[in-house]
């Protein structure tokens, strides 16, 4: 693993991770992945992230982990700018690092998992060709797709509420409704996306598991390729919790998607 500074702002350095595999390659896929934490909590090499970023790199795949600025003090404008300023670091810098910037793959848990597909969904919607460019898909575990969600009654989750209202500055009253909206990927799901892969536990008391199956159907109704992976019993952050025969297939599935799209890798 090697860490980066990817951004300077005043005193502030943003870093990001890179694990490599132990095989040798001229090139590798990347795995940009983005840490959960209601954008409020959570940084790059907590032990969970870390847990996600050596299991991908053990199948032979680079993965990028990074940090970004919190929504306790800094707006989603400005987290998803330090999203964005991660990812063109990585491509900018992809020869000098062995990267394949033709080859990556966008993953993400939670909170991450909005900010991935925001910044996918949004920059495919508006043709910005060069904001996508080399993106083979994503991969969304337990993402809250539709921000008002999060504001359900089967939302357990206090934690889950108080984090939106942090980062967005608000509750989503009309006067907010159109913040809600225009920061909920959802709305900027379009036909130029390359394949998706959801993953959500059917028990999740944080994100609602209906909210990926609204997904679910706005991407098919778009005609994106997507699959859905479902922990029948699980909660928010299943794997780390279960140890059980649907995790594990879970993960392998999970694998399998990324070889499926990164079939050039060798």
């Amino acid at each position: 693993m090697k860490t980066y500074v990817y951004k300077k702002i005043k005193n502030k350095e943003l870093k990001l991770d890179i694990y490599y595999p132990e095989e040798k390659k001229e090139m590798y896929p990347i795995i940009f992945f983005a840490h959960g934490g209601g954008w409020v909590s959570g940084f790059r090499n907590q032990k969970n992230n870390v847990s996600w970023c050596k299991f991908l790199a053990s199948r032979g795949f680079a993965v990028v982990s990074i940090d970004y600025r919190l929504g306790i003090s800094h707006t989603m404008n400005e987290i998803l700018s330090d999203y964005t300023d991660a990812l063109n670091y990585i491509k900018n810098n992809s020869k000098n690092l062995y990267l394949d910037k033709n080859n990556i793959l966008l993953m993400g848990l939670s909170a991450g998992g909005h900010l991935t597909l925001l910044y996918y969904a949004y920059n495919t919607f508006v043709k910005n060709i060069q904001h996508v460019e080399g993106i083979k898909g994503v991969i969304l575990y337990y993402t809250p797709a539709n921000l008002k969600h999060l504001f359900d009654k089967e939302v357990k989750s206090i934690f889950a509420k108080v984090a939106t209202v942090t980062t967005l500055k608000g509750l989503p009253t009309p006067s907010k409704e159109g913040e809600y909206l225009y920061y909920s990927p959802i709305f900027w799901i379009n036909e130029n996306m390359k394949p998706v892969l959801l993953v959500h536990g059917k028990e999740d008391k944080t994100v609602p598991f209906s909210s990926s199956i609204e997904l679910l159907k706005k991407l098919r109704e778009k005609g994106i390729q997507t699959k859905i992976l479902v922990h029948k019993n699980g909660d928010h952050a299943f794997e780390f919790e279960n140890n059980d025969i649907q995790t594990i297939k879970i993960l392998n599935e999970t694998v399998k998607f990324i070889r499926g799209l990164m079939k050039n890798e060798d």
